[in-house]
């Protein structure tokens, strides 16, 4: 895509400072400053709904009869949440676009209704740091899973690593890089192992994945393809397929929410994006941005640091700790934020 068509012709003064500010970057993006254009209306506290589109494939995972089979179900749900979480704004938007930084305490709730006997699917969501983003995705996802007899298996998932491609052209896309790994505590082992377009060949949004036993490095299962589109195993079987439609989120009406839940809390921001009208998300972005300086500020002063509403620290997530054993070139060790108090019910599904 060229610059001409990728950035709009009233924005290119401040893309083209934007990118003056990425030759000097240092890590930290809290200093800067987006053009309007590149800018998502939606928070990135909305993202973890991503996780939840395919409510089907989620559910099915505690219906599978063996360990193996569980780790295979795991593996095909992760898998087709990617394409949500790193490619959809690029077809919604034509290209990657970034999402609103959330504050500190900011919430999102939502629902998938229960269909065919799979049952409800409920979202908590609260923003729990107020660090400034870098480039660089970190963090995990443990899934625990409930068996028919009462048993649960614990899945350690972590994050792949990610690179934003074509930014200076101004139509910015994201790319999976290196590997990441989902443990179970059955000894099942993915290893996902990711690769992008190459300078002159190649496609984008490569995976492959290699599935192994427990206490072998011998793969069981090894599975390939596009990991925004479809996958086969080395028997040549469809393993995933994501270019169908999929579910939206239940959420409740914007009148309805507290005003710590995200569609309210941006709303106008929201709505100058979708019309066009930057000097006016700009300004009310501001507005919110400055009020939580000011809080920071306040609750500093007065030594009365910010209550969690639903989530409570810890500094090492001990089923982290033993699951990433298995995973050559994990971290050892991360923190976590542990769910403790039943949230508001969300949004009824229809």
């Amino acid at each position: 895509m060229a610059e001409a068509e990728a950035v709009p012709q009233a924005q290119k003064q401040s893309w083209g400072q934007f990118i003056k500010q990425l030759t000097s970057l240092s890590g930290d993006l809290y200093s800067m400053t987006a053009p309007p254009f590149i800018l998502s209306p939606v928070s990135l506290t909305e993202y973890p709904s991503y996780w939840c589109e395919r409510p089907e494939l989620f559910a099915a995972i505690a219906d599978g009869k063996t360990p193996e089979d569980r780790a295979l179900r795991v593996l095909k749900w992760f898998i087709s949440t990617l394409k949500g979480q790193y490619t959809s704004r690029n077809e919604k938007m034509g290209s990657e676009k970034k999402p609103l930084n959330p504050v500190l305490g900011e919430l999102f709730f939502g629902t998938w209704p229960d269909y065919n006997g799979r049952g409800q699917t409920n979202l908590y969501v609260e923003q729990v740091s107020h660090h400034p983003p870098i480039i660089k995705q970190v963090g995990h996802a443990i899934l625990g899973v409930k068996l028919p007899d009462g048993t649960v298996e614990d899945y350690l998932i972590t994050l792949p690593s990610l690179r934003i491609d074509g930014i200076f052209y101004g139509a910015p896309y994201i790319e999976l890089t290196n590997t990441s790994w989902i443990a179970s505590s059955t000894g099942w082992v993915s290893t996902i192992e990711y690769k992008g377009k190459g300078w002159v060949s190649g496609k984008s949004h490569q995976f492959k994945a290699v599935v192994t036993p427990p206490g072998s490095s011998n793969a069981a299962h090894t599975v390939e393809g596009l990991w925004h589109e479809t996958s086969k195993t080395s028997r040549g079987e469809p393993f995933h397929d994501v270019r169908g439609p999929k579910e939206e989120v239940s959420v409740k009406a914007v009148e309805e929410q507290d005003i710590w839940e995200t569609r309210n809390l941006w709303q106008h921001v929201a709505k100058g994006i979708r019309t066009g009208d930057f000097e006016a998300a700009s300004r009310e972005k501001t507005k919110i941005e400055n009020e939580q300086r000011q809080r920071r500020k306040d609750e500093a002063a007065a030594g009365t640091p910010w209550q969690l509403k639903y989530f409570t620290y810890i500094d090492e997530d001990p089923k982290y700790t033993k699951l990433a054993k298995l995973c050559k070139g994990a971290l050892e060790k991360e923190d976590a934020y542990i769910f403790q108090k039943p949230a508001p019910a969300p949004a009824p599904a229809p």
